[in-house]
């Protein structure tokens, strides 16, 4: 049995406060682009490509929020510059909501997307608790857009994606954005103490994990159709869409159903036994035995089929790990906990370029088949982040 916890020890916190130092150091300085938004970055964590994708973009913005709810120089300058680019960049003037991607030259993917705009409302928020002066407008601008355009009553979650008139694309219905989602509204109802925000979150988590996970033994389905019937069919992108199931999700929610369980005053224990399950359910079932880390994807047999390992599944076990451990204390979870991070800490951290190396092969050797470069900053920073601060909610409210 493990004696104390790591995240109680001072060497392993100040490990900690270094890696996410590391990672604010390496995007502080390489990846503000002068033009506006934010460059890419490659293997060596120098700038490339001029695309900016708007979940880049703003989450750029939640991560150097949390730097100056920290006290970090030079983070709200990072905030601002990324806030202004949201306002004046991605957003439609002429159609309303915002665009996918921009390039120096205007759109260039002019679709708007839950995903996105789920990203959009968490950086507005959070920069109106660091007291933005845009944060307030766009959060409200946003705020409007998802409930008008995005959001479906009928099933208590969001639509996936129209072009940039609002036609309709696809019937398609995404749990990734939805969870996502999940996590801006506790975002907002902490910024604004607006009880809708919380509403809807549980709304989404209610279809996702209530109905539908738990109807699969908490593993979280993916894709659905415009009727919420999951599409075990469906093979959409590699990279976004994959096939079958995502552990990785599972740890996600894991994390978001056990802070949606500490903001509901109900404390419905639905909530935080869904937590929990999800938790088990994705390392008994993604956590490859042999070689270590997390299967990227599963069938829906349960069977490995994407056996590559991404970086941010890891991450998010860690976060999920914590987390609950200091929400019901378990010797399980404080061993996850240093098991994950010793295999993050062997294979995932580049000690050469900083950062994190996105993806591994089944060698455990860093790959690039489905990300190039440095990933960016957002699900790596929470790991070494979420371990500091008491699970009183999000970072931002937890800092405070």
């Amino acid at each position: 049995m493990p004696d104390t916890n790591w995240t109680t020890r001072p060497w392993h916190r100040d490990w900690l406060k270094a890696r996410a130092n590391a990672l604010f150091d390496l995007f502080a300085h390489n990846a503000v682009n002068p033009n506006g938004g934010f460059h890419d970055l490659d293997a060596a964590g120098r700038p490339f490509g001029n695309i900016r994708h708007i979940h880049q973009t703003a989450r750029m913005v939640h991560c150097f929020a949390i730097a100056a709810k920290l006290g970090r120089p030079g983070a709200e300058t990072i905030v601002d510059h990324g806030m202004r680019y949201l306002w004046e960049g991605h957003r439609d003037r002429r159609h309303g909501g915002y665009c996918w991607s921009v390039g120096d030259d205007g759109f260039k993917d002019d679709s708007k997307q839950a995903y996105g705009h789920a990203f959009v409302m968490l950086a507005a928020a959070d920069a109106s608790m660091i007291g933005h002066p845009l944060a307030r407008e766009m959060l409200s601008d946003v705020t409007d857009v998802l409930n008008i355009r995005f959001w479906d009553e009928n099933y208590g979650a969001v639509s996936e994606e129209f072009a940039r008139n609002w036609a309709k694309i696809s019937a398609y219905r995404g749990q990734n954005s939805n969870m996502h989602l999940t996590e801006a509204l506790m975002a907002a109802f902490e910024a604004t103490g607006t009880v809708a925000y919380l509403d809807k979150a549980n709304s989404i988590a209610r279809l996702i994990i209530a109905r539908h996970a738990a109807s699969l033994d908490y593993a979280v389905a993916e894709h659905f159709d415009e009727q919420w019937k999951i599409d075990r069919s469906y093979k959409g992108s590699d990279m976004f869409r994959p096939a079958g199931t995502t552990p990785g999700h599972w740890l996600e929610w894991s994390r978001l159903m056990a802070q949606l369980w500490v903001l509901d005053e109900r404390r419905e224990a639905w909530m935080i036994d869904a937590a929990q399950q999800l938790f088990r359910s994705a390392i008994n079932r993604g956590w490859d035995e042999a070689r270590g880390g997390f299967y990227y994807t599963l069938d829906f047999s349960n069977e490995p089929a994407i056996t590559h390992k991404i970086w941010w599944p890891v991450t998010e076990a860690i976060g999920a790990a914590a987390v609950l451990n200091a929400l019901k204390p378990d010797p399980f979870y404080e061993h996850w906990y240093r098991k994950v991070w010793d295999f993050a800490a062997l294979h995932f951290i580049d000690p050469a370029n900083g950062g994190w190396y996105p993806e591994l092969g089944d060698d455990l050797k860093p790959m690039d088949r489905f990300f190039t470069g440095k990933p960016d900053i957002y699900h790596a920073l929470q790991a070494c982040l979420i371990p500091l601060f008491p699970a009183t909610g999000s970072l931002m409210r937890a800092i405070a």
